[in-house]
């Protein structure tokens, strides 16, 4: 058969043919676009999709993760009947075990999180994991879960099915060719080079998706793009044929790091060991194809004892298979969907950490309507490639961290674990004061922040679990001292945006949903909208100078909020610059902050000198420093911005002179647990691209008298038509029940919603939740009007909900 000739224009080039690039070619198709190349270095599925287990799971983390998951499997449902070509799909379900208490609280977590998700689940006892799957040994099993529309599926025929409809589109997909650069001009990519044999050439680009797989970390750099990832030497076995042995659902057990897949007679027993073997740290070679790597049984070893304990039958099956192959892993163990951060029409679907067969039908979908509409079709926060900072690109930061996140896919997903390799490589500049003082650090964008700070004796490290853990009297402690006296913590890693120029104004008034034509030293609240009335990120601004502002942002968010920033600059005569790392912040808050402040400094902070949500340039100590008064806690105080070498200085004179006010130093757990009672939004969870800002009770924050600004027709709109509905915030009345995220929401009985985020209000003395319910067409009072539950492990727990903030509804000691 004679080679393709390849364009010299296309409309998308897709690189790599591994199942999820044939997704996205099969879905950009489906769309309508027929000028699509996807270009494979070999031969399609020859990375790593060709020995993937093929596991089809729906249940996933969050409710939109979850939506994709079910989706691949729908999807692949019914490939064979639109191409032709079998998928191996089955429907078999799957039993998850638990080994300890932890496990099974885990476990049942997750079945009220299906529930909430609409996935059909099971909790189920030992005796019941028997009954589903009588070969199992259950000493020691507590519990099991069961999901009946799980599956299995032909990882290699699913992605080939898909590419078959691509084609069947008028998709073009050469094999064979090598893609050796992408040129950038400005911030768009241009060309696409290419390489087949001694014959190379260019393909002109509206878009490039980088599918590359284990080698997209590489793609990447060629148009200057991040896309952090690391290959990890995956492990299985498969049984010779076992006499008898009849069709069995997916089996996980978790505390024993496998999972076991009988196809055709035989048993697949795969691992996901705590401590993995980064692989490729110098490249991956040139001719992988199909390829596997280097037996390690010794490795290996520990897992198959396990397991034939676990399974008898295995100690007289004979193994057919010991494979070993390379998987690609990211930081987070979260894949990488979405347009890259640093050029505008590049975007990137790899990092599928596993679980790539389940999500490719999904991940495709979501970024094929993305680039169609040039929106997220939803939230995709938890994998979108905007997430990433550029840091962690860092080959010798990957390889430490691969070593973790493959284990942690397996591990107890406890609530605040932090993961333990590759930290300590952002520091701010208060770091080794709160260090002195008993610091225990969590990590978020690669900075080390204070969560909570242990007593002289007490162990510095977390010890998890989904009961309260070793730290939650520490942090109890603190939030009082926010809300009694006065503490402090350190906000630093907070992202800073300098926006300047001689259209500032113009600019912010552009994309932000409140009025920035306000006075030099204001700091206003506000949100950048979409077209949609959705948020794409909850900042404050300040106004510094009459051509210059300060954007403050979560941390892991700031690279994301500056990109939408650039993209929308259109003719605006501004500049943008990251500054987060010049200034150190410490936040300190309480009924007794007026009286701290006054003791170093010798200006006015009166509530006339200084009012609340102004900024002010003040001496403290020895040194200046320009103090925010503004508040995430719904306490009296102010956020104290100082540039870094000043920093410890000021930490030095704010800590000597409130040792006779009790001055405490606090940690972010404590912040979360005030800001949650005080009803504050957290963005990302309760707050996202696809939640109105009206829906989200941020209507204060917006100006719609202002004439123009992103999502303002659709504010209108919403207005016009009524809210479909609301943010609640919900007090559970048991004292001792916990509640993290995702838990659902009952009203009168019925599943609504579910939670979006949830921590302990120590001043309340309840565990406190905020979730969306449905009121079409419904008053305030009808929506309190009715019964409120929330579902932990299956067990229902009354909640009171609120629409106004539980702690301190009017706003008055924030402006005390």
């Amino acid at each position: 058969m004679s080679e393709q000739v390849l364009p010299r224009r296309a409309r998308c080039v897709i690189i790599g043919g591994g199942v999820v690039g044939c997704s996205v070619a099969y879905h950009l198709t489906k769309l309508g676009w027929t000028d699509v190349v996807l270009l494979e270095r070999k031969q399609l599925t020859c990375g790593t999709t060709w020995h993937a287990a093929g596991l089809i799971g729906q249940l996933r983390s969050s409710a939109n993760m979850t939506r994709l998951a079910k989706y691949s499997a729908d999807l692949y449902r019914g490939l064979e009947e639109e191409t032709g070509m079998a998928t191996g799909m089955r429907t078999v379900g799957s039993i998850s075990v638990a080994l300890t208490q932890e496990r099974k609280e885990e476990l049942f977590r997750n079945a009220s999180m299906a529930s909430g998700f609409g996935v059909p689940v099971e909790e189920l006892s030992p005796a019941e994991v028997k009954a589903r799957y009588p070969h199992l040994n259950i000493d020691g099993v507590t519990a099991g879960v069961w999901l009946p529309t799980d599956g299995q599926g032909d990882p290699a025929n699913i992605a080939l099915a898909l590419a078959r409809g691509a084609r069947n589109r008028g998709a073009l997909i050469a094999e064979g060719v090598k893609v050796t650069g992408v040129k950038v001009e400005g911030r768009r990519a241009r060309l696409v080079s290419w390489q087949r044999g001694d014959e190379r050439g260019e393909i002109e680009v509206e878009h490039v998706v980088n599918c590359a797989g284990m080698w997209a970390r590489d793609v990447g750099r060629m148009a200057g793009v991040n896309v952090p990832l690391h290959a990890c030497e995956h492990f299985y076995i498969v049984t010779e044929p076992i006499r008898g042995l009849e069709p069995l659902p997916v089996l996980r057990v978790p505390d024993e790091c496998a999972y076991y897949k009988e196809d055709a007679g035989k048993l697949l027993l795969g691992a996901f060991e705590p401590n993995a073997k980064p692989w490729g740290m110098n490249g991956i070679p040139e001719d992988f194809c199909f390829d596997q790597l280097p037996e390690d049984f010794d490795h290996f070893e520990p897992i198959l004892e396990r397991a034939v304990h676990r399974l008898p039958m295995l100690s007289d099956a004979g193994i057919h298979t010991f494979f070993n192959g390379p998987e690609s892993f990211t930081p987070d163990d979260a894949y990488n969907l979405g347009l890259s951060l640093e050029v505008d029409n590049f975007w990137v679907a790899a990092g599928f950490n596993s679980i790539g067969i389940q999500s490719a039908g999904g991940a495709g979908m979501a970024l094929a309507e993305w680039m169609d509409s040039g929106e997220k079709p939803f939230d995709l926060g938890d994998v979108d490639v905007a997430r990433n900072q550029p840091f962690q690109g860092n080959r010798h930061y990957l390889f430490e961290r691969a070593k973790e996140v493959l284990g942690l896919l397996y591990a107890d997903h406890f609530p605040y674990r932090q993961k333990a390799t590759a930290r300590g490589i952002r520091r701010t500049p208060f770091h080794a004061r709160l260090d002195a003082l008993g610091a225990v650090f969590g990590e978020a964008g690669g900075w080390e922040r204070a969560n909570w700070f242990a007593r002289p004796g007490q162990e510095r490290a977390y010890r998890y679990s989904w009961g309260r853990q070793n730290w939650f009297d520490n942090a109890a402690e603190e939030h009082r001292a926010m809300r009694e006296g006065v503490g402090f913590y350190d906000m630093s890693s907070f992202g800073k945006i300098r926006v300047e120029g001689r259209d500032a104004e113009a600019f912010l008034n552009r994309i932000c949903g409140a009025d920035m034509a306000v006075p030099v030293g204001r700091i206003v609240y506000t949100q950048f909208l979409n077209a949609r009335g959705g948020v794409e990120a909850d900042v404050t601004v300040t106004r510094l100078s009459e051509t210059a502002y300060l954007v403050v942002t979560p941390a892991v968010t700031r690279p994301a909020d500056q990109a939408w920033m650039r993209r929308h600059m259109g003719d605006f005569n501004v500049v943008l610059t990251d500054v987060t790392a010049a200034e150190g912040v410490l936040a300190v808050m309480g009924p007794r902050a007026r009286e701290l402040m006054q003791r170093v400094s010798p200006n006015d902070f009166s509530n006339d000198g200084h009012p609340f949500g102004w900024a002010r340039e003040i001496e403290i100590g020895m040194g200046m420093a320009r103090a925010h008064r503004m508040s995430y806690v719904g306490e009296l105080g102010w956020e104290i911005f100082v540039s870094t070498d000043m920093a410890a200085h000021v930490f030095d004179t704010l800590w000597q002179a409130g040792a006779e006010l009790g001055l405490k130093p606090c940690g972010l757990h404590a912040m979360d647990s005030c800001r949650i009672e005080k009803g504050f939004r957290h963005f990302g969870h309760d707050i996202t691209c696809e939640d109105h800002v009206l829906e989200a009770g941020l209507g204060f924050a917006v100006a719609l008298d202002k004439p123009d600004f992103i999502g303002r027709e659709a504010l209108l709109r919403k207005k016009e038509t009524g809210l479909s509905r609301r943010l609640v915030q919900f007090l559970l009345r048991d004292p001792q029940a916990l509640v993290y995220h995702n838990e659902p929401i009952l009203r009168d009985g019925r599943i609504v919603g579910h939670l979006t985020t949830g921590a302990y209000g120590h001043h309340l003395g309840g565990a406190v939740g905020l979730g969306y319910v449905p009121c079409p067409h419904e008053s305030a009072a009808d929506v309190l009007a009715s019964r409120y539950e929330i579902e932990i492990a299956g067990r229902r727990v009354e909640a009171t909900a609120s629409l106004k903030p539980l702690y301190d509804p009017t706003g008055a000691r924030m402006r005390m």
